[in-house]
């Protein structure tokens, strides 16, 4: 008897599980509100994504957070800014003012000194989550979603910016993963990637994938396949390659499949996405009679539900010289997991080929316990000085990451 009804509690769960059909265009375009909670497992049942604080941290208490922050001996991190609510990417305009990005607060903030103190400036509102952005020659790039847009003489128009020109639009308008991180090559090439949007099924033809856009034709081309949702990236400044993070799908377990840190050596490659994670897991309902070995795998599992953003190759000269060219990589931090991992910055030491990589943290203490968040971080910029700055969504705020002998 007591064998039967566990048998019958366990089906009852899986019954119980959340699902939905992500086949259909209907999905696509208007996923339900708790699109995250789809294709639930029974031992997973329940987990969603945390919802962050209504408004950025008070500068106090960003202080208090950070001293619970380990870093390598010689290392210091300080509050740079506060008060941007859902900072996301960051770049730097010519003239030193720091422009930054957001997710659902919809805004695009300006950084500026003035008078001796770091003032806050928010220069765009109501967006469709402008979570990516860019400097170029004077202009001001920004992506929301399926619009890639340029506001020029930005740093001089930071109390009424001008009417945005579209550069590129050739962006479906899916919100779910649809939000965009840039970076720019050398020869103004700008990277977008474009995400499916669902979790886990096989994605629509304009998505699951890399491209590369020029901003003063508007065309683009494809450059990989198979990537399922990346926001963060950036070019080696050994070889041109661009480089990439990429979060793995959810609702397997809690510790399957890893995140990946990923690099594109010729055009065309194929990452993986849908049939096969981390380079040698075939997807347990997708695999489609596809093997792993037809993939090109990462250069590092980054670990499971750690969700890794922002990443940047430093170039510095402040930090020890076995710190040049090493990649930081800003970790978001779990939801679909019962024990939450990253929410830190890792560091990877890696050969131009992809070869001899090894990962390491870098900065971790903004998580505590099981699921208590104080930070996650989003973005990693290099500063003129060689120091880091940090972006925060959670918290709402920059930090600076300095080194001194």
């Amino acid at each position: 008897m007591a064998l039967a009804a566990t048998v019958l509690c366990a089906a009852a769960q899986a019954a119980d599980t959340k699902s939905y059909d992500s086949s259909k265009p209907s999905f696509w375009q208007h996923p339900p509100p708790d699109w995250f909670l789809g294709d639930e497992t029974a031992e997973q049942k329940g987990l969603a994504p945390p919802v962050g604080p209504a408004t950025p941290a008070p500068l106090a208490e960003l202080q208090d957070n950070l001293k619970n922050v380990k870093l390598p001996p010689g290392f210091k991190i300080e509050v740079y800014a506060s008060g941007l609510p859902e900072a996301r990417q960051m770049a730097w305009g010519d003239n030193g003012t720091l422009f930054v990005g957001s997710y659902n607060a919809t805004n695009v903030y300006a950084v500026i000194d003035k008078d001796g103190k770091r003032e806050v400036k928010t220069i765009l509102k109501g967006l469709n989550m402008p979570t990516g952005i860019a400097f170029r020659d004077g202009a001001l790039y920004v992506v929301a979603i399926d619009k890639l847009m340029r506001y020029d003489n930005a740093e001089a128009s930071l109390d009424k910016m001008p009417a945005p020109v579209v550069v590129y639009d050739d962006m479906p308008p899916y919100v779910a993963h649809g939000w965009k991180y840039i970076v720019t090559d050398k020869a103004g090439g700008m990277y977008l990637p474009f995400g499916p949007p669902f979790n886990i099924g096989i994605p629509p033809t304009s998505v699951s994938q890399v491209r590369r856009v020029d901003p003063k034709t508007g065309l683009a081309e494809i450059m990989a396949l198979g990537v399922r949702n990346s926001v963060g990236g950036d070019i080696d400044p050994r070889t041109g390659d661009y480089w990439f993070t990429e979060n793995a799908r959810d609702w397997v377990s809690d510790d399957m499949p890893s995140d990946k840190l990923n690099r594109i050596s010729r055009i065309g490659q194929h990452f993986g996405y849908p049939y096969c994670h981390q380079g040698d897991m075939p997807d347990p309902k997708f695999a489609g009679g596809h093997k792993c070995e037809e993939f090109t795998p990462p250069v590092v599992k980054l670990g499971a539900h750690v969700a890794p953003l922002g990443m940047k190759f430093y170039t510095g000269s402040q930090f020890p010289a076995e710190y040049q060219n090493n990649i930081f990589i800003a970790e978001h931090g779990s939801w679909n997991r019962h024990k939450y991992q990253g929410a830190r910055i890792n560091r990877i030491t890696v050969d131009p080929d992809g070869k001899n990589a090894r990962d390491e943290v870098f900065a971790q203490g903004w998580l505590s316990g099981d699921q208590e968040y104080s930070g996650r971080p989003t973005d990693i910029l290099q500063a003129k000085d060689g120091s880091l700055l940090v972006a925060d969504d959670w918290a709402g705020a920059i930090y600076r990451i300095s080194y001194a002998k």
